[in-house]
């Protein structure tokens, strides 16, 4: 059974930061690209940032460019997004996700999804 586990979300001052984690399990890590997504109360989920299989590749939204990072280790299985100088308009619940294809990844036709994590950043 494959689960994606995120873990990290809170609450946080504007200007603050974040790291969210995702733990995978139950496939082969390795072979999938992975990625971050949010989605807030009232709009439709947005790519965050995704990477590929071996971290080669990275994507990001326009709207996290320059704030945020995503990194991966294989060996443990694990994505995590790095989030700095987070602002009000990034609170949204943040899901892991994984898909075969890079590209699948980056529209969002993922094969697997977490449970999801809440960030809030207050002003």
């Amino acid at each position: 059974q494959v689960q994606l586990v995120e873990s990290g979300g809170g609450l946080v001052q504007a200007g603050g930061s974040l790291r969210l984690s995702c733990a995978a399990s139950g496939l082969t890590f390795s072979s999938y690209a992975v990625g971050w997504f949010r989605q807030a109360p009232g709009k439709e989920r947005d790519v965050v940032g995704v990477i590929s299989r071996r971290g080669f590749n990275t994507y990001y939204g326009d709207s996290v460019k320059g704030r945020f990072t995503i990194s991966r280790d294989n060996a443990k299985n694990t994505v995590d997004l790095q989030m700095n100088n987070l602002q009000p308009e990034d609170t949204a619940v943040y899901y892991c996700a994984a898909a075969t294809e890079y590209l699948r990844l980056r529209s969002q036709q993922c094969d697997y999804w977490g449970q999801g994590t809440q960030v809030t950043v207050s002003s």
